[in-house]
C-alpha cells in the first residue's frame, strides 16, 4: 500500500452503521459481543489498591513499558485514554474474581459430575488384526520372554509402535469407551488378554491411573469451563437478538 492510500485511509470517516456493516462483513461481531458481555459481567467487580498496583505493574512488564514516555507512546498508538488504563490492566483479575464469585460455590458438586472426565490414565497398547498372533504375543509378554515395549515396537500395527506401545497420560474419557471401562477396572501392571475392539485385536496393560483431585489447577479449569458455558449461551442469545435488528436496511 503506497503513501497516498495510507493517507486516504487515515482520513476516512466511518459512520456507526458503516462500522457495524464492516464488523459483520469481517465476521468480527461475535468477538465484539463476547467482549461486551464480559465487560458487563465484571462491571461491578472491584479490586483493592494493592491489586490495582500489582495488575498495572504486570501490564507494564507484559508490554515492555519501563517509563512514562513509553506509556504515553503506547496509549497514543492504541488510541487509549489514560483513564482507561486501570480498567484494561485489571480486566483479567476482575474476570477471575467474577468467575469465583459466580460459580465458586458450585465447584464441589460440579467436580463430582465431571470427575470421570478428569481422571487420567497411562497405558500400554499393542494392536493387530490377527487373533492367533495376538494370543502368542500375549503369552510371550506374560512369560516375560520379551518386554511389552519391545514387542509393541516390533508387532503393533498402530502409531503406538513408535513409543513402545505407551500412551498417555491422557483423560480417561478419550480412549474407546469399552477400553476405558476395562482400564478403570484394572490394577497397575495388569495385562488384559487379547480383546476385540472394532477392527483390532488389542492387548492392553494399565500403567498408571491418575485420579483427579479438586486442587487449585482443577478449580481454575472447572471455573473456566462454567464461565465458557455461560458465555457461549449468552453470546448465542445476543447474536440471535442482534440478527433480527441487523437487517440489510440497517446499513442503508
Amino acid at each position: 500500500m503506497n503513501d497516498s492510500c495510507l493517507e486516504k485511509l487515515s482520513e476516512q470517516t466511518i459512520t456507526a452503521p458503516e462500522l457495524i456493516s464492516l464488523l459483520a462483513g469481517y465476521q468480527m461481531l461475535p468477538q465484539i459481543y463476547r467482549e461486551l458481555l464480559v465487560d458487563q459481567a465484571i462491571a461491578c467487580i472491584e479490586c483493592s489498591p494493592e491489586e490495582v498496583e500489582q495488575a498495572q505493574q504486570e501490564f507494564y512488564t507484559a508490554h515492555s513499558i519501563t517509563d512514562p514516555q513509553q506509556l504515553e507512546n503506547w496509549l497514543r498508538l492504541n488510541n487509549i485514554a489514560p483513564e482507561q488504563l486501570q480498567g484494561i490492566a485489571t480486566r483479567k483479575l476482575r474476570l477471575e474474581k467474577y468467575k469465583l464469585a459466580t460459580w465458586g460455590h458450585k465447584l464441589e458438586s460440579y467436580f463430582l459430575t465431571q470427575k470421570s472426565q478428569l481422571d487420567q490414565v497411562t497405558y500400554s497398547l499393542l494392536r493387530t488384526r490377527d487373533m492367533a498372533i495376538a494370543q502368542e504375543l500375549y503369552f510371550r509378554i506374560k512369560a516375560k520372554e520379551q518386554s511389552f515395549a519391545d514387542i509393541a515396537r516390533k508387532y503393533s500395527q498402530g502409531p503406538e509402535a513408535q513409543t513402545g506401545g505407551l500412551i498417555g497420560p491422557m483423560p480417561l474419557s478419550q480412549p474407546h469407551p469399552q477400553l476405558a471401562a476395562k482400564l478403570r477396572a484394572s490394577q497397575p501392571g495388569q495385562i488384559m488378554p487379547p480383546t476385540r475392539l472394532g477392527e483390532w485385536i488389542v492387548i492392553v496393560r494399565l500403567e498408571q491411573m491418575i485420579y483427579a483431585k479438586l486442587d487449585d489447577s482443577t478449580r481454575k479449569k472447572l471455573l473456566n469451563d462454567l464461565f465458557q458455558q455461560w458465555l457461549q449461551e449468552s453470546l448465542q442469545q445476543t447474536l440471535n437478538q442482534a440478527s433480527k435488528k441487523l437487517t440489510p436496511s440497517s446499513f442503508a
